[in-house]
């Protein structure tokens, strides 16, 4: 048996490094307004995280100026690679936290590669996830954190939550474990310890918010969710909205992709198709290329009177390298003799100006889990552009209503097939289809989100 003179000093070690330990974990909400005189008065703080680039991830951003017209504060965190919206970086009342990159060797897209280096990247993410949540920004009251990507970003805000006494309140974009099924496939071990880390992370939230109704439905059915699982559509920004044709001649003279072209596309020579993607596996835009070869070689044979085709291609992307490089090939080959494409990486008010330019918008998201919707076609609707797109899955029909406000299609046929028909008849369907698109246009953000996330934060009656 020790002496005790010589467990003593063993017992002060032990005491003095759980005191540190302690001492050294992140302060809890509620610690600083305690002693305040109006606790009322106090305008609740909110942590937004998105373990992705804030600057693409409109989403996220429309929260963070949401809760903050709404008197809230604002700790907005995640990658800073390109430029947030103005309204953030002019807004007193929201704080930019960027997070550290991930070092470049462990990027890789090698599906080898990816399974050696996917955990050394995860504990990389998740040390500065949690520092930044945990030290550098204050203790907040709710915590609304996008998913996915699930890991490691639900465990962190599990964690934080716990220590910080703050409320968890997940924002389902998509299923976390149905995106890497892309990549691994869904029977892979990882995929499959993916959708149980998900369904394990995210059944002590607070509340739930998701992009669709089919989504509610998994949730609470497949997922066994019991707390608070809401519906909140993604709806078009003010920055969205119809341009009269003063505004689409100025837009159309100084953008530099359309400029070249501006007198055909006022004639009707030319029509101008767009489509915004983030060239990853859920878009396949080979289906886009093979309908506009097939579209130029009726044009140029069968269907002589059909217009030609300026295709304005926007986003940043893995892919868009390989999606270049077989544009250059098919040109060479006269292939696209009849079509015009482009890419371009534009502002937000830019891009919205593209949109209420357009003829029409093109959508090829096919959604990894059936049930999330692309935000592009909230935008383009957003501007009275009809869209035809990838219909192939649950929940497009939230959003597109055959005939109405756009088309489906699911094959590079299919897609060829609705170009050549509404192209092909001076713009009748299509200004039937714009009329519908108007309508659809008119439900926005502000009224989605105080109605559901307002209410839910406690910022909105």
């Amino acid at each position: 048996m020790l002496d005790p003179e010589q467990w003593l000093p063993l017992l002060v070690v032990v005491f003095t490094f759980i005191s540190v330990l302690l001492l050294s974990l992140p302060s809890t909400f509620g610690a600083e307004i305690r002693f305040q005189k109006d606790r009322d008065s106090v305008k609740p703080r909110v942590q937004v995280v998105v373990l992705g680039d804030i600057g693409r991830s409109p989403r996220i951003q429309y929260h963070a100026l949401s809760i903050a017209k709404n008197g809230g504060l604002v700790d907005l965190v995640g990658y800073t690679s390109s430029q947030v919206h103005p309204k953030i970086s002019s807004d007193s009342r929201i704080t930019v936290h960027g997070l550290a990159p991930a070092p470049d060797f462990l990027r890789t897209n090698n599906k080898w590669l990816f399974l050696l280096f996917a955990p050394l990247k995860v504990v990389f993410q998740a040390l500065s996830l949690y520092y930044t949540l945990g030290y550098r920004t204050k203790p907040a009251k709710w915590l609304l954190v996008q998913n996915p990507p699930t890991i490691p970003t639900l465990l962190v805000a599990q964690a934080i939550c716990f220590i910080r006494n703050t409320r968890l309140v997940i924002d389902w974009h998509n299923f976390g474990y149905s995106i890497l099924g892309l990549k691994l496939g869904l029977t892979h071990p990882l995929v499959r310890l993916s959708r149980l880390l998900e369904r394990t992370f995210t059944a002590k939230a607070t509340a739930h918010l998701a992009v669709s109704n089919a989504m509610v439905r998994v949730l609470k059915n497949s997922w066994g969710l019991t707390d608070l699982v809401l519906p909140l559509h993604d709806r078009p920004f003010p920055e969205f909205q119809p341009l009269d044709k003063s505004q689409r001649t100025e837009f159309l003279t100084r953008c530099p992709e359309t400029a070249p072209f501006m007198h055909k596309i006022q004639s009707g020579n030319i029509y101008l198709l767009v489509s915004s993607t983030s060239w990853t596996p859920d878009e396949d835009f080979s289906v886009l290329l093979d309908a506009l070869v097939t579209y130029s070689g009726l044009a140029m044979k069968a269907q002589p009177r059909l217009p030609e085709i300026l295709a304005i291609i926007t986003g940043k992307g893995p892919q868009k390298e390989s999606f270049l490089s077989r544009i250059g090939a098919l040109t060479n080959a006269g292939k696209l003799n009849r079509v015009h494409l482009r890419t371009a990486w534009l502002s937000i008010e830019d891009y919205a100006k593209l949109l209420g330019s357009a003829d029409l918008g093109v959508s090829l998201h096919t959604s990894s889990s059936g049930v999330d919707l692309p935000m592009k076609v909230v935008d383009m609707l957003g501007c009275g552009l009809p869209v035809v797109g990838w219909d192939g899955f649950e929940a497009w029909p939230e959003l597109v209503q055959e005939g109405i406000n756009g088309h489906g299609f699911h094959s590079s046929d299919g897609l060829c097939t609705a170009l050549a028909s509404l192209f092909g008849d001076e713009k009748r369907q299509l200004r039937r289809l714009r009329q519908g698109a108007l309508l659809e246009g008119r439900r926005r953000w502000d009224d989605e989100w105080n109605a559901i996330a307002g209410k839910l934060l406690g910022l909105c009656t």
